[in-house]
C-alpha cells in the first residue's frame, strides 16, 4: 500500500497568504518579530558634521540666494542613512541657518516647534510672538508651535545658528500646517527681555495662566547657563555616565522647556571620560566649547567647537574630554517620556 503523501504545508500557507492579500490582509505571525523586536532597531547611522567642513557651504549659500527669497536660508544636516528624507533622526530635523547683515527672514508660523542654538556671530535677532531677542553664541532660543516669528540682522558679519525642529514627528501625526504673515516682519508688542524678566527670575506675575506646553522664556542666554555648569563642578564629581548634565526647564512647572524636544547641556571636565550609555531617543549633539571625542562602537568622532554629531537611539556611546568640554544636545526624549516609551541603560 503506498503511503499517502503529506500535504505541502508551506505551499498551502503561501497560497492562503496570497488569497488573504487580495483582501488587503496579512498574517501577523510572519511579521511579528520585525514589528515587535527584542530591542529597538536604530534608524539612521551615527555621523559627524565637522563645522570646519560645513561652514564654507553655509557661507557660500549667501552668494546664491537671499534670506528673503529663500524664506529660511538653511543647509540641512541629513543623516547619511536617511538620504532624501531631510531628517537627521527618524523623528527630528536639523540645519545650519545663515543670515547676513541687513537681511530679514520673513515672518511665518507653523505647527512644528523649533529651537535655535546660536553657533557664531552677533547682532542678529529673532522675534517670537511679539517679542524680539538679540542672539549671542551659546544662546538656546525657542520658537513654540504656531507662533509668528521672523529673523533679522542689525550687526556685522555672518550669523549662524543650528535649527532643530520636530518636522518628522509632526508629519507622522499628519498635523503639518503653516501660514505666511501678510507683512515681512510680524509686529512687536513687548519690549526685548520681557519674557525673561517675567518668568525667568524665580518670579511670576500674579494670576498668570500657562497658555501652552512651552516655556514662556524663549531665550536662555549662554552666560547664565555656563555659570550654572561651572557651579556644578564645585559641588561634586560628574555623573559617571553623563558628566555634569542639565536640562533646560519650563520655570512654570519644572518640566522640559519644549513639549516634543528635550534640550540639554553638559560639561565634562578636562580628562574626564563617561562610561557607556544608551537610551531609546536619538540625540543630536553640538559642541559649544572645548575639544574631545565621541565614541559609538568602533567609530570615533573628534569634537571641536560647533561640530554636530548624531547618535541613533539605543546605540551606546561615550564622551571623552581633552579640554573642558561643553556640549548642547536635543532629542525626542520628552515626547517618549510623555508616552511612557523612554528607556535608558547605563553600561560598564
Amino acid at each position: 500500500m503506498s503511503a499517502v503523501p503529506k500535504p505541502n504545508i508551506q505551499a498551502e500557507r503561501e497560497a492562503f497568504y496570497a488569497r488573504a492579500d487580495t483582501q488587503n490582509m496579512a498574517p501577523l505571525w510572519t511579521r511579528l518579530k520585525s514589528l515587535v523586536p527584542a530591542n529597538p532597531t536604530p534608524v539612521g547611522v551615527p555621523h559627524r558634521w565637522a563645522y570646519a567642513d560645513a561652514r564654507p557651504y553655509v557661507l557660500e549659500s549667501a552668494r546664491h540666494i537671499s534670506a528673503q527669497e529663500a524664506e529660511r536660508r538653511v543647509m540641512i544636516l541629513e543623516n547619511p542613512g536617511l538620504r532624501g528624507s531631510s531628517q537627521i533622526t527618524n523623528s527630528l530635523y536639523a540645519g545650519l541657518q545663515l543670515i547676513m547683515p541687513g537681511e530679514v527672514a520673513p515672518a511665518h508660523r507653523h505647527m512644528q516647534s523649533a529651537l535655535r542654538f546660536v553657533v557664531e556671530g552677533s547682532g542678529a535677532f529673532t522675534a517670537v510672538d511679539g517679542e524680539k531677542t538679540t542672539m549671542q553664541p551659546g544662546d538656546f532660543v525657542i520658537t513654540p508651535s504656531w507662533t509668528w516669528h521672523h529673523h533679522g540682522h542689525e550687526g556685522s558679519g555672518p550669523m549662524v545658528w543650528l535649527d532643530g525642529l520636530d518636522i518628522p514627528l509632526v508629519a507622522f501625526f499628519n498635523s503639518t500646517f503653516r501660514e505666511d504673515h501678510e507683512a515681512k516682519e510680524a509686529p512687536l508688542t513687548r519690549p526685548e527681555g520681557d519674557s525673561l524678566a517675567r518668568y525667568g527670575s524665580g518670579l511670576l506675575p500674579i494670576g498668570y495662566q500657562q497658555p501652552s506646553l512651552n516655556s514662556p522664556v524663549f531665550n536662555y542666554p549662554y552666560p547664565r547657563t555656563r555659570e550654572a555648569l561651572q557651579t556644578l563642578t564645585r559641588a561634586g564629581a560628574p555623573d559617571a555616565h553623563l558628566g555634569h548634565l542639565m536640562r533646560y526647564v519650563n520655570p512654570l512647572d519644572g518640566g522640559w522647556a519644549m513639549p516634543t524636544m528635550a534640550t540639554m547641556i553638559r560639561l565634562l571636565p578636562k580628562g574626564f571620560a563617561t562610561q557607556a550609555y544608551r537610551s531609546s531617543d536619538s540625540a543630536i549633539f553640538i559642541v559649544v566649547e572645548g575639544s574631545g571625542e565621541l565614541r559609538v562602537g568602533e567609530r570615533h568622532f573628534p569634537l571641536t567647537p560647533h561640530d554636530v554629531v548624531v547618535v541613533p537611539g539605543w546605540m551606546a556611546y561615550t564622551l571623552h574630554a581633552q579640554q573642558d568640554l561643553v556640549v548642547f544636545s536635543y532629542s525626542d526624549r520628552v515626547a517618549q517620556e510623555k508616552l511612557g516609551l523612554f528607556r535608558e541603560q547605563r553600561l560598564r
